[in-house]
């Protein structure tokens, strides 16, 4: 009980941060966007198909990849980050688009409903990423894919060193890990990993994964 309270009360607390900052932070993340992140998004993207939910929509960078059949749902815990992407929303080719403003945590699905599940950077900053995790497994129908690209902790103790420093200053700012250990969470929550693709050393990766 005590540790599920901790994990409100972070939740809680980065839901605020997010949305104090949510005009601010297309901006804040143009330069890497614009060299890095915009040709992964479309890579990630690209995967999506059918009934698709995508998690941490944010401000809506993903949004203009998505082809115009798929029907998706796209969820966040921050009202300010999600209003950002509702007011994108007329950019998209999408015919069918739902928002609601929800934990990853304690989502409101019936199980086995989505073909598909996108996740960009979302898992660095979920309080318990283990019930995050094993939520979306839940939910993703027994044919369908998780896809996710997400910063994660280094094999490499010499990469790590900056990330060390950088999460000193996340965690303050944004209530973001920089070394969290995605991949094993992945696994540990149940999924089975088909692929592993390492974009930026292996900080940055795309990994595809089924129940």
């Amino acid at each position: 009980m005590e540790k599920k309270c901790n994990d409100l009360l972070k939740l809680i607390k980065t839901s605020i941060k997010y949305s104090r900052i949510s005009r601010f932070y297309d901006f804040y993340e143009y330069p890497i966007e614009r060299f890095l992140f915009k040709k992964l998004r479309t890579e990630v993207i690209s995967f999506a198909k059918k009934k698709t939910l995508e998690v941490g929509v944010g401000t809506g960078k993903n949004l203009p990849y998505y082809k115009s059949e798929i029907d998706l749902t796209a969820i966040d815990f921050s009202s300010g980050m999600l209003g950002i992407a509702q007011h994108k929303y007329g950019k998209t080719k999408l015919k069918k688009l739902t928002f609601l403003e929800m934990d990853v945590q304690n989502l409101s699905f019936k199980d086995n409903t989505f073909d598909t599940i996108i996740s960009t950077f979302v898992f660095c900053t979920v309080p318990d990423p283990i019930s995050g995790l094993k939520e979306l497994r839940r939910v993703l129908k027994p044919s369908g894919k998780a896809v996710f690209l997400e910063h994660m902790k280094s094999n490499s103790k010499f990469i790590n060193i900056p990330l060390f420093f950088m999460d000193l200053f996340t965690r303050i700012i944004l209530g973001t890990s920089m070394l969290r250990k995605t991949q094993e969470n992945i696994e540990f929550a149940g999924f089975k990993i088909e692929l592993v693709n390492n974009k930026a050393f292996d900080v940055v990766r795309m990994i595809i994964a089924r129940k």
